[in-house]
């Protein structure tokens, strides 16, 4: 068996997906994507075509990841959200605190990143915050309360909870062709309805939709197969190189913002290290600051008073509590985790879906009050 430089492989998975970030960051700063905004176009003025622009980009992300598990490359189950534990409250009840949080704080994880790149002050507020939250419920008093109530509701599916392992499961149908068959026909579908309207046949929604998508693939790709280790030389186990969960990872920001903040304050502690998470974030703010940069977009942004910083501050809480009990945001279960065809994604989806419209019609109720 050949000898595999597990340093010089990790630095490869690193650098990998910093570069793949970074294009994540330029594609959102230039396109404008955000699934907040996409929600409150909907609602507020029935526009569809920032949505066009994340149903596309999932439509994409759900064939690639699929046909690399038709390919043998990756399965679902090696990921955090197609385990056989389906904590189906905490995906619907975080889905939900993150979504309104996101509409308090203008925008969700991902494009706090990408606002932090373009000069917004307001936003580099919204991550310290949503860090600290974070980490509060990931390992402090909020998750004490979190694992003592929610995750005491779920259920056990022995196949593990992605579509094309239940079917097979029930069917004894190949799991690799039930992935393609699945995984193509509903992402076909998705880019079938945006291509449907000639808005979502537009450069920028293009541009948006299979730029993000193909990145979103392309981690997955790193994480999983360029980053898998068989045998790893230390311990004879199999590895995931450089991923915080010891699973294959794509992109998501609420739990990797809270390490990017341990990982910036413990720094000269030799064990807090670099990890696909905390060199995406970055890679993000990167991507988002060069190309805000280039167009001449970036610019200052600070609070307007008083009742934008609460807002602000409230929903940065909301999104780092409720994006680890749902684990992920918008980004991490809306695109990474349901192109795994996990039910737990769709579930937290559908929870951040509800709180966004939730969030906009108390911001409209408290507009008219003010009238």
């Amino acid at each position: 068996m050949q000898e595999i430089d597990v340093s010089a492989l990790t630095a490869q998975v690193l650098w990998a997906a910093f570069a793949l970030a970074v294009a994540f960051g330029a594609i959102a700063q230039r396109t404008h994507f955000c699934t907040m905004g996409a929600v409150a176009d909907i609602v507020n003025i029935g526009d569809w075509t920032r949505m066009r622009m994340w149903l596309l980009a999932i439509g994409v992300a759900m064939i690639g990841f699929n046909a690399m598990v038709a390919l043998g490359w990756v399965e679902a189950g090696q990921s955090i959200y197609a385990s056989p534990r389906l904590l189906w409250l905490s995906n619907i009840v975080g889905g939900l605190l993150f979504g309104i949080g996101m509409v308090l704080a203008s925008g969700c994880g991902s494009k706090t990143l990408v606002r932090i790149g373009g000069g917004s002050l307001k936003a580099m507020v919204v991550f310290a915050v949503l860090a600290i939250s974070a980490y509060a419920t990931l390992r402090g008093v909020t998750a004490v309360a979190r694992v003592a109530t929610l995750e005491t509701v779920d259920l056990t599916l022995a196949s593990g909870q992605d579509l094309p392992s239940m079917l097979a499961a029930a069917t004894g149908w190949s799991r690799a062709w039930l992935a393609l068959v699945v995984g193509g026909g509903l992402g076909a579908l998705l880019i079938g309805f945006v291509l449907a309207r000639r808005e979502g046949r537009s450069a920028e929604v293009l541009a948006a939709g299979l730029g993000i998508g193909a990145v979103v693939v392309g981690v997955w790709w790193v994480s999983g197969r360029l980053g898998y280790v068989a045998e790893h030389p230390l311990t004879l186990e199999q590895v995931f190189l450089a991923t915080a969960s010891q699973r294959m990872e794509s992109l998501s920001f609420v739990a990797p913002i809270a390490s990017t903040m341990d990982w910036l304050i413990l720094f000269s502690d030799k064990s807090k290290v670099l990890n696909v998470g905390i060199v995406t974030t970055l890679g993000v703010i990167s991507g988002s600051a060069l190309m805000a940069l280039a167009t001449r977009s970036f610019y200052w942004e600070g609070f307007g008073g008083v009742e934008d910083t609460a807002n602000h501050l409230v929903g940065a809480v909301l999104m780092g509590v409720g994006g680890i009990t749902a684990m992920g945001c918008t980004v991490g279960q809306g695109l990474s985790g349901v192109s795994t065809l996990a039910l737990g994604s769709f579930l937290a989806l559908a929870g951040i879906i509800a709180g966004a419209v939730i969030g906009l019609r108390y911001q409209v109720w408290r507009l008219e009050r003010m009238v």
